[in-house]
């Protein structure tokens, strides 16, 4: 390994790393605390997972891994299929999902009732509960494979990872083969489950065809690790071990923004999608956060030479999907820090922290996930992406023992048929492997190379998760002019609120059927009102002003301020905290940029007062019938 580790990720802030650069030997001081306090600390959590890696060991040659011996993974009648709501779920949402439920409670029961399972209301997830007490509720405890007469092997999440968090899905996907779905729009959950079904019912055969996407920054070693120990050896092994599919590399000076553009939904849009990227990461409390946490840095950054806010022209985010995209039947793959979403507090600390750091306000699914998915003219099958940060050493290893290795084998898997949560069993095994070795070697002072090797390839085999029902698969074709992408039709949400039937009227009664239906309507379009005026308010939660210098105003403001210098720079929060740069020259400070700064963080702060103000009015002249 280098003498300084640079890791992936990019603060949308600064323009710099997110986190900064460390030795092998600090980076194996913060593993050895995280195994101490951290999740493997937990003897439930460590037995489960060295269960994981005994039963592994046997099942080599077998085929079996995941489930039970007998039992084949890609017939959903003998692995059977769950979906798993909050205790307290909106039945509209459990009814928007109605085409997947019937769909999969078809194919699940057609040998055995009890392999389709809908755990809802008390059967549902309850605060507090952990992959044990779930399963024990549910008369599926032990550990071991998974056995579909206790408890189905495919599990879909519908939630929030705020309410059912994500460290109960990474240990429920230690056994099981899960995925996660959530929406903040009830239609979302609609369009992704027409697409599913729609896919699953002709609508889609697409060509075998796979794109590698990475970038490789000037100066940047993490993305030229990614590029050259990731994209390119792993595209080279998938063309090699699958001869009817057409792999494509997308070479690291094309991989732009319009490029990835093409590749998510315009007319380059392949079977499977695999992108190496730096991750975007917004401080809590920037109100991009929710929207832009995750997106992938493309290559209109120029490298950690730049500083400085990162504009939405550096990377791509859900914004960026087109409106008339063509999505249908995608399963894409992003390597990328907080690519499928955002836990709470870190998952470690770094050297002097004594608590885990806040990374949010609460756990959040990225948006671009999100987007792919609910796509209204037919969205992905499902998207691979990483919680918390991705880590680029874990596929670089001197003694070749790899997760280069996992990559190819989810990815074979998943091209020869597999459904995408049977796909994923390799970084269960690979997370079930590392972490029990890590347990032990922790006490026997490894080397500090291994040791950061070991640790970030644990943590990126565990934080690797399914968005999208665990149970989808590619929908092929061997004739590529038989590609078929349809366009799926405009849904109705059948769980809107419904017209209320007039009742027969009494001789001289006035009837208020349409008053009712009246109301109903006004009060939907002032709840919508008032979501919009709450994000309008969370958007003015923080006012930032930035003031650069230039001798070449043209450059600048053509490509974002890019050749500018930043030279003052506020940011003041709603509740008057504030930081300030101010600007200086050979020592002292520049008063006339103070000057002109100062009035434009005035304005801003006058404008922001001026919006507030009209948002406060707006919402008081709202009357609820």
């Amino acid at each position: 390994m280098p003498a300084q580790l640079v890791f992936n990720g990019i603060h949308a802030r600064t323009g710099t790393y997110a986190l900064p650069p460390m030795s092998a030997a600090d980076l194996a001081a913060i593993a050895a605390q995280s195994v101490k306090t951290g999740e493997l600390s937990n003897k439930q959590v460590l037995k489960s997972l060295q269960q994981r890696k005994t039963l592994d060991q046997q099942a080599i040659g077998k085929g079996h891994l995941g489930v039970i011996e007998g039992i084949e993974p890609k017939d959903l009648a003998q692995a059977g299929w769950a979906v798993v709501f909050a205790h307290d779920a909106d039945p509209a949402i459990v009814d928007s999902l109605g085409p997947l439920l019937d769909r999969r409670k078809e194919q699940a029961q057609k040998i055995k009732e009890g392999r389709y399972r809908k755990c809802v209301g008390d059967d549902g997830y309850c605060p507090g509960d952990t992959k044990y007490t779930f399963l024990d509720n549910h008369g599926a405890g032990g550990g071991g494979a998974a056995d579909p007469d206790q408890f189905p092997y495919y599990v879909l999440i519908v939630g929030s990872p705020d309410v059912i968090p994500w460290s109960f899905q990474y240990q429920l996907d230690v056994q099981y083969a899960v995925g996660r779905i959530y929406f903040d729009d009830l239609d979302d959950y609609a369009r992704y489950a027409q697409s599913v079904v729609q896919a699953e019912s002709g609508g889609v055969e697409l060509a075998r065809r796979a794109t590698f996407f990475g970038t490789s920054h000037k100066d940047d070693l993490a993305t030229t690790l990614s590029a050259t120990d990731l994209i390119a050896p792993l595209s080279k092994l998938m063309a090699d071990d699958q001869p009817k599919w057409s792999i494509n590399t997308i070479a690291p000076a094309d991989a732009s923004q319009a490029c990835l553009t093409e590749l998510l939904g315009g007319s380059q849009t392949p079977a499977v999608l695999f992108t190496a990227t730096h991750g975007m990461m917004f401080d809590d409390g920037d109100p991009r956060q929710l929207a832009e946490m995750g997106s992938l840095l493309t290559n209109e950054w120029p490298g950690p030479s730049y500083s400085g806010p990162v504009p939405d022209t550096f990377y791509f985010n859900g914004d960026h999907i087109s409106s008339d995209a063509r999505l249908a039947g995608l399963i894409s793959f992003h390597f990328a820090c907080f690519g499928a979403g955002t836990p709470q507090t870190s998952d470690f600390k770094l050297d002097g922290q004594t608590t885990y750091p806040t990374l949010a306000k609460q756990a959040f699914v990225a948006r671009l996930p999100q987007r792919l998915l609910a796509h209204p003219n037919g969205g992905a099958l499902a998207v691979i992406g990483h919680v918390e940060r991705a880590w680029g050493y874990s596929f670089k290893a001197e003694n070749g023992d790899t997760q280069l290795r996992s990559f190819k084998s989810v990815l074979k898997r998943l091209m020869e048929g597999h459904p995408i949560g049977s796909a994923m069993e390799p970084f269960n095994q690979r997370y079930a492997e590392l972490s029990s070795d890590l347990s032990s070697s922790i006490f026997t002072s490894p080397d500090p190379d291994q040791m950061s090797f070991m640790w970030t390839s644990n943590n990126d085999a565990r934080n690797y998760v399914v968005m999208g029902d665990p149970a989808v698969r590619l929908h092929l074709t061997d004739d590529p002019s038989k590609q078929k992408r349809e366009t799926m039709t405009p849904i109705e949400v059948t769980s809107k609120p419904q017209p209320v039937k007039p009742q027969p009227a009494k001789p001289g009664a006035v009837q208020y059927g349409m008053m009712s239906d009246i109301s109903a309507t006004v009060q939907d379009v002032t709840s919508k009102i008032m979501t919009r005026l709450a994000q309008a308010v969370d958007s003015l939660a923080t006012v930032e002003v930035s003031t650069y210098t230039t001798s070449d105003m043209a450059t600048a403001k053509a490509n974002q301020m890019q050749g500018a210098t930043l030279r003052a720079y506020s940011r003041v929060r709603l509740d008057g905290n504030a930081e300030i740069c101010v600007p200086e020259t050979n020592g002292q400070v520049d008063d006339v940029l103070w000057k002109i700064h100062s009035d434009m963080v005035q304005k801003a702060l006058d404008n922001r007062t001026a919006t507030l103000k009209a948002i406060a009015s707006a919402v008081a002249s709202l009357r609820i019938p």
